[in-house]
């Protein structure tokens, strides 16, 4: 069997974003730590109850706000979870971390435990965006939490930058991404504001720069990754010296994972080949509950489904896909996509070898136009 990675998710924040159209909620006085801990483990027991034995390889904490959960916690969780399954040797084990809730010796003890890449939702370095985005860190915080981390000793860090917020000009913009440059991370996450239903900016639209200032500030920030010697190996994901996030090159390259946690989705292969996608009950109040099975939702994916869905992870990535990827990642035989294939082809959005496929520039400008290609008749 193919090895799998574990999505585990922190529903709590101390502050809803604006913008934020995760499953998260506000935190209670007490956090519940002990019954979350305790419903995880149920819930991954459940996931794992009819399914054979599978190494798992990355591991994301994402939330929400996992910082908020102390080094106790996560200590009893992961020594459940190892009790439950393999995990290889030399597991990427990423946690995400507000720096409003950053605190020196919680940052060293989750080192200890084994959390070994942290990712920092800084978002940005400018005391008035940081504001009108609803963070609960301010500029002088987001450096600090940046400070931290190293001190704390972690050496694979990754910085979450947005661009496009409100009333950000161009140089506002391009000041954000140096300084996050300058703090010489293993890996930056550069990626445009978007007003997504369910949020408060999307019933409130705040004013956002205009079409032509998103694209010069996005092709000057390229040429500022560039310079600074950072590889763009996915639409908004950079990385120095070969250091991907492994956990989203497995979702990208349509592997395999479990999702555990409030509103969590998992991505199984079944022993038959069918490829099973869950989601787990959003509410932490319905999660909690005793008794219950965790699975609010179930679902086998259609062969046509199945190739948009590796079209739309795959199409992310710059790097050359080899066409044998397709039948081992759905089981379906290459054939089966060659005419949608085709058509990109013919469009110049996608080059073809005898032996794999790769999205073109113009590909990657119109990366909607060719992901739609394989949207179901």
């Amino acid at each position: 069997m193919l090895p799998v990675s574990l999505y585990i998710h922190t529903p709590w924040c101390l502050r809803k974003c604006p913008y934020c159209d995760f499953n998260s909620h506000k935190s209670p006085d007490s956090l519940p730590e002990k019954e979350y801990i305790d419903a995880l483990l149920a819930d991954f027991t459940q996931d794992l109850a009819q399914l054979p034995t599978r190494e798992v390889t990355t591991v994301f904490i994402g939330g929400g706000t996992p910082s908020l959960l102390s080094a106790e916690a996560y200590h009893r969780l992961f020594t459940g979870l190892r009790q439950l399954t393999p995990f290889a040797a030399n597991a990427e084990i990423t946690l995400e971390a507000n720096p409003g809730t950053v605190e020196q010796q919680r940052f060293i003890d989750y080192r200890h435990l084994g959390i070994n890449r942290l990712s920092l939702g800084i978002q940005s370095f400018n005391a008035r965006h940081l504001k009108k985005l609803g963070r609960i860190h301010d500029d002088h915080e987001a450096h600090k939490a940046i400070e931290t981390a190293r001190v704390a000793g972690f050496t694979n860090i990754n910085l979450d930058i947005m661009h496009g917020l409100p009333n950000q000009s161009v140089e506002e913009g391009l000041a954000d991404l140096q300084q996050a440059i300058d703090w010489q991370p293993e890996h930056l996450s550069w990626y445009q504001l978007t007003l997504e239903p369910n949020t408060v900016f999307y019933k409130q639209r705040p004013p956002l720069p205009n079409e032509d200032d998103n694209e010069m500030l996005e092709q000057k920030g390229f040429e500022c990754f560039a310079k600074a010697g950072f590889e763009r190996y996915e639409i908004s994901a950079f990385c120095k010296d070969q250091q991907q996030s492994k956990h989203n090159l497995n979702y990208w390259l349509f592997g395999d994972y479990y999702g555990i946690g409030a509103g969590a989705h998992g991505k199984i292969t079944l022993p038959d080949n069918r490829v099973m996608r869950t989601q787990k009950y959003r509410q932490p109040a319905d999660y909690l509950k005793v008794d219950k099975k965790f699975i609010a939702k179930k679902e086998m994916i259609a062969a046509d489904m199945l190739l948009f869905e590796f079209m739309l992870n795959t199409t992310r990535l710059q790097q050359p896909i080899p066409n044998t990827l397709f039948t081992a990642q759905t089981g379906l035989p290459f054939t089966f996509m060659t005419q949608r294939l085709q058509q990109a082809i013919n469009k110049g959005l996608i080059h073809h070898t005898d032996s794999h496929w790769q999205v073109t520039t113009l590909g990657r400008r119109f990366t909607n136009d060719l992901q739609a290609l394989f949207l179901p008749d």
